[in-house]
């Protein structure tokens, strides 16, 4: 016992010296992250470009250079603006060890503006709900917001109320560079070779597409993609994208008598159809959802846009079912607009392919207990580049970010949400190193 106890001492005297002598990063995650945020990199859909928007080379361009700066390798940014790099590892025999990828997404969501995003960070909170500045009817409360309670006297990562804040992906991007950071001042912690990618797009659900998983170059990666700290996801949502489409005639509206089908009134009908517990805004935990986003009114053509979600195939042919049947009630009703319905697959559930590498989320698990945080296994309500990347022959489930409420201006994080992310992904790389040797 005396021996086991001695030994146990040596190990923990040693993690002790080896933090008081840890060099650290030449800038903080909070301080990458407060820079990136300012960088607007909306994404747009039913663009045909990649990126959907060339102002997400701008933060592009800026990595690139930054991760050079670094001592990164193979820095490249590709003609669909995504970003490669390569940290070379620091093992004996970097080949006993597997190439680990990190990936974040540059883009934020078309859904509210990234423009001007003002950063504000309130210092050493002390618990009640958080007015944002510049709109005082953008509150974050505890009731609806109850991570709130744990993040007493740390300090809370919020926009201004008029812009969301770009956690959602930048925090990722600003944790993976602080850990390219910390390693490089810090050779003395040891990792096999890493594959490093930043994408535009994903919120819209294209620029993966344009990924070169190849060239990339890794046998597993994760992306740094998720909220609440802790949360670790190896299943997403099965997702399909429906668009109907109501095509009336128009005329002029003094002598439309017997002429003019207005499909407008087609559309309203079909609306009034969906079932209403089949909603996200009534929908929970693992059941899934449709959801109409978007369309156009006119007279002569009227058109919507319509999210199916479930983490079952089974499930999703049953939703796209409902849908279909009520284009064939409308059509009835209205007999003399032509509606057709549209279905395309966007990804799916990646646990079909994860459940077969349950190291992967093993690893991350022990990664973050040893930074102090208490990790669990979560599906995600929406998606990833791992998603699709998982079925490309990468097996990629998602990592925690410390955000909260994605796409919209409620978004908020924390710095220990950014440091102790940082901190995991250091003791993932190790972790892949320790059972490489």
């Amino acid at each position: 016992m005396k021996s086991i106890f001695v030994f146990i001492l040596a190990i923990a005297i040693a993690a002790s010296v080896q933090a008081q002598s840890a060099k650290p990063p030449r800038e903080t995650a909070l301080e990458r992250f407060m820079r990136y945020a300012k960088i607007d990199t909306q994404s747009a859909e039913d663009q045909t470009t990649t990126p959907s928007t060339p102002k997400q080379l701008n933060l592009a361009n800026l990595l690139a250079k930054e991760l050079q700066e670094l001592g990164a390798q193979n820095v490249r940014v590709s003609e669909f603006g995504i970003v490669y790099a390569t940290v070379p590892g620091n093992l004996q025999d970097n080949s006993k060890a597997p190439v680990v990828g990190f990936i974040s997404h540059m883009d934020t969501s078309p859904a509210v503006s990234g423009e001007n995003v003002n950063v504000i960070v309130h210092k050493n909170y002390r618990g009640g709900d958080i007015v944002l500045p510049k709109d005082p009817t953008q509150v974050i409360t505890v009731e609806k917001n109850p991570t709130l309670k744990e993040l007493i006297g740390d300090d809370i990562i919020t926009a201004d109320g008029t812009t969301l804040l770009g956690s959602d992906d930048k925090s990722g991007i600003a944790e993976i560079m602080t850990m390219i950071d910390t390693l490089m001042q810090n050779p003395s912690i040891k990792h096999g070779t890493l594959a490093i990618a930043f994408t535009p797009d994903e919120e819209i659900g294209t620029g993966v597409e344009k990924f070169d998983v190849k060239g990339f170059g890794a046998k597993f990666a994760y992306t740094v993609d998720g909220e609440t700290l802790g949360e670790i996801s190896n299943e997403t949502w099965s997702a399909r994208t429906a668009t109907v489409t109501f095509k009336g005639k128009s005329t002029h509206p003094g002598t439309a008598k017997g002429i003019m089908v207005n499909a407008m009134y087609a559309l309203g009908d079909y609306l009034s159809r969906f079932p209403h517990d089949m909603l996200p805004e009534t929908t929970e935990g693992r059941v899934g959802f449709v959801h109409p986003y978007a369309g156009t009114i006119d007279v002569e053509q009227s058109s919507v846009k319509i999210l199916l979600r479930d983490f079952d195939m089974s499930g999703l042919d049953a939703k796209e079912k409902v849908l279909r049947d009520m284009v064939a009630q409308t059509q009835a009703k209205f007999p003399e607009v032509k509606i057709a319905i549209e279905v395309k697959e966007n990804y799916k559930n990646m646990k079909e392919v994860l459940k077969n590498y349950p190291e992967l989320t093993d690893n991350a698990i022990e990664a973050a207990r040893r930074a102090g945080v208490n990790a669990y296994i979560k599906p995600i309500r929406g998606g990833t580049d791992g998603s699709q990347l998982t079925f490309e022959g990468l097996p990629t489930p998602n990592l925690f970010t410390g955000g909260q409420n994605f796409h919209g201006k409620l978004e908020f994080n924390s710095r220990r949400g950014l440091e102790k992310t940082t901190e995991t992904l250091i003791n993932l790389v190790q972790l892949f190193a320790e059972k490489g040797k």
